[in-house]
């Protein structure tokens, strides 16, 4: 089975500072970085680097070409990304405090720029079974996955950044749903836990979801089934890319036949080894590195 990731790619512009900034304050980074990030690309980054065969359909700004590139080089078919001419290729400012932790501000740019073509284009080389994921950082989402169901294909999807309605609104067509405990609070809006899990355990009659919690872990929701997965215990450096590399290992190990135990002992492995580096892509481990970890870590 082969991924089709219909996704953002963006500049991470990332400052490393004591706190976040507040309201009319202004602070002071020694350390700036320039790193190829982005929802989407970071999870292809993610399946491509756990061995999957993935497919990036994107747009970048009409001068760019080495995010591209980069992807390209981590194994990623860039064939279905394009450059709009006019466009600027998305960025986003991340502040990294000192315990790891970060804040975002998000600039979409070309990544609202896929057109219904491009899309039908990319879409006619899956075959049956393949799978579709996306992310909320694009354009087109309700397109997208009316196109991949009626071509008979799997759809995952990651609403990130939350949009409650276009969740909703495709939820009944998803295959899998995959958020975190303050997305899902948003979903179901309500703050109390067991109400939202109710809810999830709801929906998962018809779908998986994955519900991550941070630190915690992960759950796992099919048909009625709770299924829990423990994070491992790391000194985080950087959680940016943290999500994003579980979703990729996750879907990665999917298509490759593992149960969902094995998916998620390695997506959560591959997650807790990547917020021990900075950075979002960069700190994307390969396969071998995460079979390795998760051999030293049951002795």
């Amino acid at each position: 089975m082969q991924l089709f990731n219909f996704g953002s790619i963006n500049w991470d512009h990332c400052y490393q500072l004591t706190h976040f900034v507040r309201p009319g304050e202004t602070i002071s980074s020694d350390t700036y970085q320039k790193l190829l990030g982005g929802k989407g690309a970071n999870q292809s980054a993610a399946a491509a680097r756990a061995g999957a065969k993935v497919f990036h359909v994107g747009a970048v700004g009409g001068d760019e070409s080495q995010a591209q590139s980069l992807l390209k080089e981590l194994g990623v078919d860039v064939s279905g990304t394009v450059a709009l001419v006019g466009a600027e290729t998305g960025h986003a400012i991340i502040q990294i405090n000192q315990d790891g932790e970060n804040a975002i501000v998000l600039f979409a740019g070309a990544n609202h720029g896929l057109t219904e073509s491009q899309i039908n284009e990319q879409l006619d080389k899956a075959a049956q079974g393949d799978w579709v994921l996306l992310q909320n950082e694009t354009n087109l989402i309700e397109f997208v996955v009316e196109q991949a169901k009626s071509r008979g294909l799997n759809v995952a999807f990651n609403p990130a950044p939350m949009d409650k309605d276009l969740t909703l609104k495709v939820l009944p067509h998803l295959d899998l749903l995959i958020v975190n405990e303050i997305e899902l609070q948003d979903l179901t809006a309500t703050e109390d836990k067991a109400k939202a899990e109710a809810m999830a355990m709801e929906w998962s009659s018809n779908l998986e979801m994955l519900v991550t919690q941070g630190s915690a872990g992960v759950n796992y929701y099919h048909k009625g089934e709770k299924q829990f997965c423990s994070a491992f215990k790391v000194d985080a450096v950087d959680t940016t890319a943290a999500g994003d590399t579980f979703i990729g290992y996750f879907m990665a190990s999917k298509l490759a036949g593992a149960s969902v135990e094995i998916s998620l002992k390695t997506a959560c492995a591959a997650s807790a080894i990547s917020v021990t580096r900075a950075g979002a892509i960069p700190s994307i481990p390969a396969h071998t590195e995460v079979e390795q970890f998760i051999q030293k870590q049951e002795k």
